[in-house]
């Protein structure tokens, strides 16, 4: 399994050929090898989980969810300490209590405020595992459903403990809608006193897109990613003073830097009934599956 890195600093000496590679990419050029270059900070053009420092930023999340089984159930009793670093589940136990919190049973989602006919309720504990998929690749399932007689979509809002209330950084994840049906969405995102930006989000049965909302207001950025939740797509968020930039499979798919949040915020891995197109129809279910985690802090130097 993943767990907290340990923070290791660079020297200034490794920023100079950092900063050239990225220049390199951003400008197009071709590396010698012909090999595309990915244009976050991590460069990553594997499917794998990325393991150290890279560009300002320093790891301190790398979760892969190999070897551990997690049963549903064990996300429950997550009503300690709510919103804060401290929070907890108290149903989880060792690393994954340590690493990982959830939004507590009975929380609504953001259905309800929308007016829509069908809303969901939170319910992590059955809604949230871990364990190995078909081809043994260990994995975080969230299965989202809605009872057949009816009532509230049961959704899911899991959030990594390492990154809760912090101050910039990179977040990426690499997912897959595995069982689809019409009503369920993603919004993974960072938000707080009047700022919000958003990736991914959608409606899987939509596209996959990142959105701003600068803080105090002002139009939305809208970044459109990829069309298909089906397939599997490596996405990243880098969060800096100033500007924020959105990625998926290591194209950069949009940037803002109007009214970037410049104060701590959670990432919320939310997941959620939808809220445009069809409702979840009574006994439907659907299943996002996420292969690794990763988190880091930005590097002030």
């Amino acid at each position: 399994m993943g767990a907290h890195a340990a923070p290791v600093r660079r020297g200034r000496a490794l920023w100079a050929p950092t900063v050239l590679l990225l220049l390199a990419v951003l400008l197009g050029v071709p590396r010698a090898e012909g090999a595309p270059v990915s244009a976050d900070a991590c460069r990553t053009t594997g499917t794998s989980l990325p393991r150290g420092d890279c560009g300002p930023f320093w790891q301190v999340l790398a979760e892969d969810f190999n070897g551990d089984r997690v049963p549903l159930g064990s996300f429950d009793d997550c009503a300690h300490e709510v919103d804060t670093s401290a929070a907890y589940c108290g149903g989880l136990s060792g690393a994954y209590r340590d690493n990982w919190w959830a939004y507590p049973k009975g929380w609504p989602d953001t259905a309800g405020e929308r007016g829509r006919e069908v809303v969901g309720v939170y319910h992590p504990e059955d809604t949230v595992s871990v364990g190995p998929a078909e081809n043994g690749d260990g994995r975080m399932f969230i299965r989202m459903w809605r009872p057949t007689d009816g009532g509230p979509v049961h959704a899911a809002a899991v959030v990594p403990r390492a990154v809760m209330q912090m101050k910039y950084g990179k977040y990426s994840a690499r997912i897959k809608v595995t069982a689809l049906a019409p009503g369920y969405k993603s919004a993974w995102l960072h938000y707080g006193g009047g700022c919000e930006m958003d990736h991914p989000e959608g409606e899987w049965t939509d596209d996959l897109t990142a959105f701003h909302h600068p803080c105090g207001g002002g139009e939305q950025g809208y970044f459109p990613g990829a069309d298909d939740w089906t397939e599997w797509h490596t996405v990243s968020t880098e969060w800096t003073p100033g500007e924020v930039r959105f990625f998926v499979d290591g194209r950069l798919v949009g940037h803002d830097t109007r009214q970037v949040p410049d104060r701590p915020l959670s990432w919320v891995l939310q997941n959620e009934s939808a809220l445009q197109g069809p409702a979840a129809a009574p006994g439907s279910s659907a299943q996002l599956d996420v292969t690794w985690v990763a988190a880091y802090a930005y590097d002030w130097k």
